[in-house]
Order: structure tokens, then sequence, then C-alpha cells
């Protein structure tokens, strides 16, 4: 299979290119500007099934030549301005994310890709209308300019499948960690500050709620939706559904890296900080048929490769 990556330097992205490239059936194209991702993420020079090339999905010109000569099978379009500082800081930034997602499905329409399949996000639930969120019946409440932008996204993906028969699969991806991670995210930011003894910081009261998914339950879902052909024209929740509140998230790193950092307090976010998050995930767990990952096993894991880095 020749498979196109956008995003694919970042935690998702390039944790799913590794993955791919171990098959030596498929030939993965890599692409991202580097405005979040990095080059040590990408995969390893041993395996020569890939290929990295750095653009700007956003900029038509970047990107056409690579989709009209690749003679994709399926496109991954990850590529997005992610992290909750980030969007808020540059909205003007995320909204242009909305370019990429129209460039991408106008090159795959009119080359033969078989399906998109597209990164939306927890986010377009919003402040939760009701727990557990269910892809087909929760109202969606996207206000934030990131949240809207992924919703936006997946009104293209339906609107492309409805008037051109461009397939697609919309993965509504939750809390996703693993070793690839930046460390501005929340576990990755615990692990690090516990691993150097310094204050694990926390917004507010930290009695919000999220659900944090192992990369490798994520990857595993995902794959199959192309390895098995399932979820074609269908929007899927990847994540856990074990709710955790983040102060306790903040001492299950304590206790794994057996650290004797001090949890402290910050003032709460003004916005972009949902109460909870806590997706119905039947369709992922039908093709996993086993456990998710526990959380202190993935923290430990992830841990020790950011140890290593060291």
């Amino acid at each position: 299979m020749k498979i196109l990556i956008t995003g694919g330097a970042g935690n998702i992205g390039a944790s799913l290119a590794r993955l791919l490239v171990q098959d030596p059936e498929n030939y993965v194209v890599i692409v991202d500007n580097f405005t979040t991702g990095s080059y040590e993420k990408l995969p390893d020079q041993t395996n020569k099934n890939w290929r990295f090339i750095k653009a700007d999905v956003n900029n038509f010109e970047d990107i056409s030549s690579i989709v009209v000569s690749g003679s994709f099978d399926y496109i991954f379009h990850y590529a997005a301005i992610v992290g909750v500082q980030r969007t808020l800081m540059n909205p003007k930034l995320v909204l242009n994310d909305i370019d990429g997602i129209k460039n991408i499905l106008d090159l795959a329409k009119n080359t033969g890709v078989k399906r998109v399949l597209f990164s939306s996000s927890s986010e377009v639930y919003g402040e939760p209308v009701e727990i557990p969120q269910r892809e087909a019946t929760t109202p969606l409440n996207s206000r934030l300019p990131y949240a809207i932008v992924k919703n936006v996204g997946e009104a293209f993906c339906r609107s492309y499948q409805q008037e051109f028969g461009l397939d697609y699969t919309v993965f509504r991806l939750f809390n996703t960690y693993g070793p690839l991670q930046s460390e501005d995210f929340v576990i990755t930011k615990f692990i690090k500050q516990a691993i150097q003894n310094n204050d694990l910081t926390i917004y507010g009261d930290g009695l919000q709620t999220r659900t944090f998914c192992f990369i490798e339950d994520n990857l595993e879902a995902t794959i199959s939706s192309i390895k098995n052909n399932i979820w074609v024209n269908d929007v899927v929740n990847i994540g856990s559904d074990i709710e955790m509140a983040i102060i306790d998230l903040a001492k299950v790193v304590l206790d794994v890296t057996k650290s004797k950092s001090k949890i402290v307090h910050l003032s709460a976010l003004k916005e972009g900080d949902m109460s909870r998050r806590k997706p119905e995930i039947s369709k992922m767990m039908n093709v996993l048929g086993r456990d998710l990952t526990k959380i202190e096993d993935g923290i430990r894991l992830t841990a020790e490769f950011i140890q290593k880095k060291k």
C-alpha cells in the first residue's frame, strides 16, 4: 500500500509512520512543516520504504505535486496546530488548517485515493452535554477555533463523499500519549517534571477529568481501519473510557516515577479546559478485542523513553 501521512513528524503521525514502515508491503510518504513536529520522531533510516518531504499542507502548491505524483491508496490527514495553549494563542493560525483539509480532499478525489482518514478531536464535543460522548448521538458543542476547524473538517469529509464519492473515516481522537509526545502535553509534562524533581503544575483545582489512551492502542485501532476495510464513511471515537481527574493523574505519575516532587496549583485557564471528557468506545473495543493499556504501564513506558533521551 502507498500511504501519505500529513503531520507525520508529530506524536501520533510519527508513531503511525514508524509502525506502518515495519511492513515491507507499505510505502509511506511523510509530510510535515515542523511547526510542532520534529525530525527526530521520524522512522529509523534502516527502513527504506519511506520518504520525508518538508511541506505545508495548507499551501496548495506545496502539497499538490506530492499527492498528484504519489498514487496513494490512503491518506492519513493528521496535520494540524495542536496543544491547548498554542491553539488559544494562535486562533488565526488554527483557522488556516481549513485550507489544508480542503487541499487534501480536492487532491484525493482527483488522484484515485481510496480513502482519507481524518484526525478530528474530542474537542468537537466541547463542554459535555452528556457522558459518555457518543459518535452518532451526542450533540457537538464546538466553540473554540481548534474545535470548530475539526468540526468543519468532518463536514467537508461528509460533503466530498456525498458529492464526489470520496470515502473517508473520521477519528475523534481523545487524549493520546506516548514516548513521542511533546513535553507541553499533560502526561509528558508531568513525567518530565517528576523525573527532574520539579513541582508538578496543575491548572485550577485539578478535578477536571480526561481519559488517556496509550499510543499503541490508538495505532492498533486506526491501522485496523485500512487493514480490515472497516469504518468506511464513519466516525469513530479513539481513546480510553477510563475517566481520571488531573490531580489523580499527577499522583499516578509521582508513584510510577518514585518522584519527590510536589503538586502545585496554578490559576485555572480562562477557556479551553473542559470539565469532563469521556468517550463511548464500543467500536474501537470491538476491533481491539483486548483490554486497553493500563495508565500505569503506559506512563512507565513513556517515562523510560524520556529518561533514555536525557
